[in-house]
């Protein structure tokens, strides 16, 4: 089994800053890409930032502000958010595309972890 779980959200005042975190665990897997979504109530959770071992790719609404990296050594992916938005309010959710053994190759989620933009 494969589980993926976020930290770091929280309540940030606009134009602060916020770390999410997002770890891969479980035996015998190997990680591809990973990246964040977000939701927001009654919308489509959209793609926010992902990241391959050779590239990264952002939502137009992000660029600038937000850094997505990882460490493959401990199959984590981080979002480094900046100059934060109350339109950045949302649910962020962690995804990897992950295979197990012999297995192929299928996208894992996160719980969801809160991030509220607000003064």
């Amino acid at each position: 089994q494969v589980q993926l779980v976020e930290s770091g959200g929280g309540l940030v005042q606009p134009g602060g800053s916020l770390q999410l975190s997002c770890r891969a665990s479980g035996s015998s897997f190997r990680v591809s890409t990973m990246g964040w979504y977000r939701q927001t109530p009654g919308n489509q959770r959209e793609l926010v930032a992902s990241i391959t071992k050779e590239s990264t790719n952002y939502a137009e609404s992000v660029k600038g502000r937000f850094t997505i990296s990882r460490d493959n050594a401990k199959n984590t992916v981080y979002l480094q958010m900046s100059s934060l938005k109350p339109e950045d309010t949302a649910v962020y959710y962690c995804t990897a595309t992950i295979r197990r053994l012999t297995a192929t190759w299928r996208d894992y989620w996160g719980q969801g972890i809160q991030v509220t933009v607000s003064s």
